[in-house]
């Protein structure tokens, strides 16, 4: 007997279950993409923003500073100085100063600056002692610098007005800016960007996730008496060895000591090595028992 056939027009469609997580996913994927952005554009705008202090009179010396390189390990910066005159100071449009020039600063900044008249002024590099944190509490640590700049040309005092901006993308610059007595002085606050501490935060969760893993493997094949799997074992040794070498891409390069090591990438080590250990003795020790199972 014949099976009574179905009409096409009273099938029912049945709606796909991949459409939903796949919408789920690209919602997902276009919200990280925008907290990224949004991110990326806050540290962009930091960058671009300028501190100044000092004198705003016609006739004055400019002095424009950018922070080029912060050496936590060997506590100091390196900041970029442009000096130049302005108004009657100055010759062909503050190239050159019309009378000997001297720029004074901090006790933190190795050296004044001195600019001979009627001659070119050019870029100078100077770097200037860090002072308080330290780089063992990577990737939290924090440091400060004072800046301080006053300028005579000729042998008299003259204003100056200082511009401070900060070119290092690894680190956030918070400045307080004043002029004391004629002398412009700016107390730099320096601390690791927000693109630094979420990488170094990842990295310490995947150092743990690394870990955790390799344990939950090693416990499964000592206790199942697994022997020598040689696959897994392999993995184990690759892991402890990738583990080191994805330390050291840290930003920054901190030295071994600091705190991420302590939170996670020493025990991480740990953890990987006596699994590794614990597998290789444990399996030996199944396979002497059963010589003849693969």
């Amino acid at each position: 007997m014949r099976e009574p056939s179905v009409s096409p027009t009273r099938r029912r469609v049945r709606p796909r279950g991949g459409l939903v997580p796949a919408a789920l996913a690209a919602l997902l994927i276009a919200a990280a993409v925008a907290v990224g952005a949004w991110l990326q554009f806050g540290e962009r705008q930091a960058l671009d923003e300028a501190y100044g202090a000092g004198s705003s009179a016609p006739d004055r010396i400019d002095v424009r500073a950018s922070v080029q390189r912060v050496d936590a390990a060997g506590r100091e910066l390196t900041l970029r100085v442009l000096v130049t005159p302005r108004g009657e100071l100055a010759e062909a449009g503050g190239v050159s100063p019309t009378e000997d020039l001297t720029l004074q600063t901090s006790t933190s900044t190795r050296g004044d600056l001195s600019f001979e008249a009627h001659s070119r002024i050019a870029t100078v590099d100077l770097p200037v002692a860090l002072t308080g944190g330290s780089i063992t509490d990577y990737p939290f640590d924090a440091y400060d610098a004072a800046i301080e700049f006053n300028a005579a040309q000729g042998g008299e005092p003259v204003p100056v007005r200082v511009t401070l901006t900060n070119g290092d993308a690894l680190f956030t610059a918070g400045v307080d800016a004043t002029e004391v007595r004629g002398t412009a002085v700016l107390d730099v606050t320096l601390g690791r960007s927000n693109s630094v501490l979420v990488f170094a935060v990842f990295m310490m969760v995947a150092m743990w996730a690394l870990a955790v893993s390799v344990l939950i493997g090693a416990w499964f094949l000592v206790t199942r008496r697994k022997g020598l799997t040689w696959p897994a074992l392999g993995w184990m040794a690759a892991t402890l060895f990738a583990l080191a070498a994805f330390r050291n891409t840290a930003p920054g390069t901190p030295p071994i000591g600091c705190l991420m090591d302590y939170v996670a990438f020493l025990w991480a080590e740990t953890i990987v090595a006596l699994c590794l250990v614990t597998s290789v003795v444990t399996g030996f020790k199944a396979e002497r028992r059963s010589p003849g199972t693969e």
